[in-house]
């Protein structure tokens, strides 16, 4: 029997801004901060309404976290972000939730990040990708090492909770190349690191003209290197990009790989919803923003509706929970599928057998491989 989750997680997708990245495969549309400024409140508005729509679809849920994502959410103006904020607050009964904003060191201004502190947000993922030059000159960042520095400086002291943001495994990146960044990020003693893979991703201008990337040995090489420097230093490899010090593992991004509920408002922005009647429904909007709010002044809450067919209910759960390195209680599966745990016990014991998963009994986890080849276990459960 299906259990829906009481807690649910709010990501508001925020399309713009000032230069699409060569990398980038994210819905995220290029404008200037003008543009920006004479769309936002349109774009806000709708994002209001959205919200209203599947307040009445899903009562008496809590809402845990709420996270901006984009594009670059900080070109939006603070009040903007506050009207969002406290519409949400209006139905929580309970504490603050984590509310996290991302943005990027080139578009950062000291009295706008005090005043969105101000509106409420409470967490910063700060993109900053490299402190190498030459590396954000080739990623096509718009910001350099020094206007990154200064950025973290900023968060550090408006915010206690933060994320720095960065890739590895970038065009001429050396071994010793990354142990320098890594160093200096460190340095600035974050509570939360993300570094990720540069891939090349259909759709994107690296894809048409691919650079140059290390080898997938030097890559695996770096990887080592990253997870080993950062548990010396203190850091939970909770997830397989996520590093956290001790009470400072992303919420929302948790509620992801528990395979949890929940609203995807704005362009291109996708929900997961449980209902009391043993149905899980997906739904997408629409890619385009002014398609969008014109979707959403004409009442049409998505593009897409479908529900999760039991049949696929495994490989999602899975695609999710293994993400985590200290793994799931079997109790969970049950409980966010509604499916016996018996049905995927076959498939578990196969991958304990290939040495990808661990069983102790209670929990399941991926090994030190399980987690390497993450792609080729989930197969197994397809």
């Amino acid at each position: 029997m299906l259990n829906p989750p009481r807690n649910l997680g709010v990501y508001i997708h925020l399309p713009w801004c000032i230069h699409k990245c060569p990398y980038c495969d994210f819905n995220s549309h290029e404008a200037s901060l003008d543009k920006v400024q004479n769309l936002e409140e349109n774009y806000i508005n709708a994002i209001l309404e959205e919200f209203s729509y599947y307040e009445k679809e899903i009562p008496h849920r809590h809402i845990s976290s709420i996270f901006f994502g984009g594009g670059t959410p900080s070109l939006v103006s603070p009040k903007l972000i506050q009207k969002i904020i406290d519409r949400i607050q209006s139905c929580n009964q309970e504490h603050m939730p984590e509310i996290t904003m991302e943005a990027n060191p080139g578009t950062i201004d000291v009295n706008n990040f005090s005043d969105y502190k101000l509106a409420g947000v409470n967490r910063i993922s700060l993109g900053v990708q490299s402190f190498n030059n030459n590396h954000l000159k080739k990623l096509e960042r718009i910001h350099s090492s020094e206007e990154a520095i200064k950025a973290i400086e900023v968060v550090k002291r408006l915010f206690t909770n933060y994320n720095l943001d960065l890739m590895f495994a970038l065009p001429g990146q050396s071994l010793e190349n990354l142990e320098k960044e890594l160093l200096q990020a460190i340095e600035f003693e974050s509570n939360h690191l993300s570094f990720y893979h540069l891939t090349i991703e259909p759709q994107t201008t690296f894809y048409k003209n691919p650079p140059k990337l290390p080898s997938e040995d030097l890559a695996f090489e770096m990887y080592e290197m990253i997870t080993s420097l950062l548990q010396s230093k203190k850091y939970i490899h909770y997830e397989t990009s996520a590093f956290a010090k001790s009470n400072y593992k992303s919420l929302h991004n948790q509620n992801y790989w528990f395979f949890g509920d929940y609203l995807g408002l704005g362009a291109g922005a996708h929900s997961k919803i449980t209902f009391d009647n043993e149905t899980i429904i997906r739904t997408h909007n629409t890619k385009n923003p002014k398609n969008y709010v014109d979707s959403i002044n004409k009442k049409i809450f998505f593009q897409n509706k479908e529900s999760i067919s039991q049949d696929n209910l495994p490989f999602e759960f899975m695609m999710n929970a293994l993400r985590l390195n200290q793994g799931f209680e079997k109790a969970l599966f049950t409980q966010r599928t509604g499916l016996e745990f018996s049905v995927i016990q076959d498939k578990i014991k196969l991958s304990v057998n290939k040495g990808l998963l661990i069983d102790d009994g209670n929990v399941i986890s991926p090994t030190k491989k399980g987690a390497l080849f993450l792609n080729d276990m989930l197969q197994i459960f397809i």
